[in-house]
């Protein structure tokens, strides 16, 4: 198991879809940028089968420092949770990690 980084994403991208690569890693920034930008709002973020991007508050506790035992406040924080969707659901259980897409299914197509 590897790690893809941006840029590897945004080759692979701009080869499926015969576009030149600055213009695929501008769109890609944008969409970055923009997922940021709503999370950071406090909007929640919904990709149909893919899934769900939302802000959690997380509250402040009292932990401790395992080498010295002692005991430390640890403040309260907003972190991202994602909830996987139906789609990336079922590439995961899938052995080849394939993604099953039915283009006849218009259901991937609504609120996109």
């Amino acid at each position: 198991m590897g790690t893809t980084t941006k840029k590897d994403l945004i080759d692979k991208i701009a080869a499926d879809t015969a576009q030149k690569r600055t213009a695929v890693k501008k769109t890609v920034q944008s969409f970055l940028d923009n997922v940021i930008r709503e999370l950071s709002e406090g909007n929640r973020l919904e990709f149909r089968d893919f899934g769900v991007f939302e802000i959690r508050q997380r509250a402040p506790r009292i932990a401790q420092n395992p080498k010295t035992l002692e005991r430390v406040p640890v403040p309260a924080k907003k972190t991202v949770k994602f909830k996987v969707g139906r789609l990336m659901k079922m590439a995961l259980e899938n052995e080849d990690g394939e993604v099953a897409f039915d283009p006849s299914d218009d259901s991937s197509d609504k609120d996109v």
